[in-house]
């Protein structure tokens, strides 16, 4: 069987998606080294510490840097009220993010097996609009949670206050398209029996 057009770019995009989703993975890891060491604004000294993890000098201690990463985990939690909020917050919402892709990776499969419309796809789609409406109301709870904690409305104009709508809208378009595949592979069924 020849491969059409569609199926090559599935195929690019299947491997774009593994790699968004293994970088996903390794990343979660190190969500509480990131908040843990964050000074000021949006965790201004991560790139400092990884950098110094990943490729130590002559005078810096590896085993050292990933005990810390480690034990960040631990001491997460005995922080103050809005980083532990934080720290959930990512942690939550990077696993949601690791069932999206992993959901746009099996639609990317049936479509490499030359079966997009089947009712695998609707199943998936549906997941991945629940995933993405759980993380519109985590974010809608965490700039509710920062607007109580700061009695301020400065959390309206932060990242999370644009998760809110970003991420229920992206939940409605994998409802409707979940329902188009669904009706497609009705359809498709329908007429296989009808021949």
């Amino acid at each position: 069987m020849l491969t059409s057009h569609v199926q090559k770019i599935a195929r690019v995009l299947n491997i774009l998606v593994l790699i968004a989703l293994v970088c996903n993975l390794i990343l979660l890891f190190f969500v509480p080294v990131a908040v843990r060491s964050d000074q000021s604004g949006l965790l201004p000294g991560t790139g400092d510490y990884l950098s110094g993890v990943l490729f130590p000098g002559e005078d810096d201690i590896s085993a050292a840097g990933a005990a810390a990463s480690w034990l960040s985990w631990f001491w997460i939690f005995s922080q103050e009220p809005n980083k532990v909020m934080l720290t959930l917050f990512l942690l939550f919402s990077g696993c949601c993010t690791a069932v999206i892709l992993w959901q746009g990776r099996r639609v990317l499969r049936t479509i490499l097996r030359g079966e997009p419309f089947s009712m695998e796809n609707a199943v998936s789609l549906k997941r991945a609009a629940l995933c993405s409406f759980i993380i519109s109301g985590a974010a809608l709870v965490r700039v509710t949670f920062n607007i109580c904690l700061f009695r301020s409305a400065m959390p309206l104009l932060s990242y999370n206050a644009l998760f809110v709508p970003i991420f229920a809208m992206a939940g409605l378009l994998c409802l409707v398209m979940s329902a188009l595949f669904r009706q497609a592979a009705e359809m498709k069924a329908e007429n296989d029996l009808t021949i």
